[in-house]
């Protein structure tokens, strides 16, 4: 963990929540000692994963649009908790958010990125929200995309609101719900 969480870990007691407000609503807010504390506790929770799996990896902490990104980097391995179009990758950090929710008793709303994939995904749905966004304005045709999780369809839908003349929208359920991108009328 880098030395800022551990200077701000060591300033705990100032996190807890005041005047009847809960812990969720402040990290929700956006209380960046709340959303570090979460980090923390996640970054704790994941190195001692990757410790039982003997794998090696860098954990780094942010905290971005008020909610806590955590990163794993740097091992050889690290590609295993990725899975196939992120399965692995979405279990674990749903698994990290039930660690931090079993410590501070709030839903964590924490993003767990393993290798740089969340990133790198994130810049290809947004390549494709864009053309296809483009391609919809040209034909005046919908076009619905693949099924794909909560992330990847909100990166699409904030790539698809840049370009004007259309617009976007899920449909389905999980885990088949998609994106349709359309003309506007």
């Amino acid at each position: 963990m880098s030395e800022t969480i551990d200077t701000i870990d060591a300033d705990q007691e100032d996190v807890t929540p005041a005047d009847g407000e809960t812990g969720e609503q402040k990290a929700e807010g956006g209380d960046d000692d709340v959303l570090v504390r979460e980090g923390d506790i996640a970054g704790d929770y994941l190195e001692r994963l990757l410790d039982l799996l003997d794998y090696d990896g860098d954990i780094d902490l942010d905290v971005e649009a008020g909610r806590a990104i955590v990163s794993i980097d740097g091992g050889e391995d690290l590609e295993k908790l990725v899975g196939p179009r992120g399965t692995v990758l979405e279990a674990l950090q749903e698994l990290t958010r039930l660690a931090v929710q079993q410590e501070t008793g709030s839903r964590s709303r924490l993003m767990l990125d393993v290798a740089g994939w969340r990133a790198d995904r994130r810049e290809e749905l947004k390549e494709l929200g864009r053309s296809t966004a483009e391609s919809v304005l040209k034909s005046g045709e919908r076009v619905r995309l693949q099924p794909m999780s909560p992330f990847e369809r909100k990166v699409v839908h904030d790539a698809v609101a840049t370009v004007s003349g259309v617009t976007s929208e899920s449909e389905g359920e999980d885990p088949k719900r998609r994106v349709v991108i359309f003309p506007e009328a």
